[in-house]
């Protein structure tokens, strides 16, 4: 796995709620130690729906959100309160749309990615739609919207999804979020661990096993150079 200097690789699902928290805690970590201008993000596609060939299910948001939401419970939570029909069925638009960010810059495509993750987990936007992917943007600083919904329309950043994709379907990146370090120092969810049990339940019982939140600071740390 090449990751640049100065940068952090994040592979992720934006309908993952613990890549919710795990981007979230990145922020976080990124201003409480100064190094917002020293460190950027670079969003890779994990995209759950290829893997599994069906999309992702509402109930399993619903079960893994208020367990995730413990871990960052600044990050924006609240439970779908929008239609069900309004469910996004597909994640590969806004995906692309990061990717497609990505084309202008990393700052870019940090600022859409945290956007489209507010608006599904903590606003209830059906971000599968274009009209509300770009909403998002204009919401966003960094980001050249008129550009972006220009490389919607001709599909130029779609690849980019499909390489992500298949490249992580190699032994490097298991899940999401996994995040790479210039070093070579990479973790499925950093310092995260989660448990799940069939306890009878329609959909099992989810909850947080460990939790060190130094484990992002580390990466944050390593990416800067030390």
């Amino acid at each position: 796995m090449h990751v640049r200097p100065n940068t952090i690789s994040v592979w992720s699902d934006l309908g993952c709620p613990w890549s919710h928290a795990v981007v979230w805690r990145l922020w976080d970590a990124r201003r409480r130690l100064g190094l917002e201008e020293r460190v950027r993000f670079d969003h890779h596609a994990f995209p759950l729906e290829l893997f599994n060939e069906e999309p992702t299910p509402r109930w399993h948001v619903d079960v893994e959100a208020p367990v995730a939401r413990t871990l960052a419970p600044r990050a924006g939570w609240q439970a779908w309160s929008a239609p069900d029909s309004s469910w996004p069925v597909t994640l590969l638009p806004p995906m692309e749309a990061v990717q497609a960010a990505k084309l202008q810059s990393l700052e870019a495509a940090e600022a859409l990615d945290r956007g489209l993750r507010r608006a599904l987990y903590g606003e209830s936007r059906c971000i599968s739609l274009r009209h509300v992917i770009l909403e998002v943007a204009r919401e966003a600083d960094a980001i050249d919207v008129a550009a972006l919904a220009g490389a919607l329309d001709d599909g130029r950043a779609r690849r980019a999804v499909i390489d992500d994709w298949r490249a992580a379907q190699g032994d490097e990146v298991r899940g999401s979020a996994h995040l790479f370090a210039p070093d070579g120092t990479n973790a499925q969810n950093p310092g995260i661990g989660i448990g799940w049990e069939d306890d009878g339940s329609p959909h099992g019982r989810t909850w947080i096993e460990r939790d060190d939140p130094e484990a992002i600071d580390d990466l944050v740390r390593r990416a800067a150079g030390g």
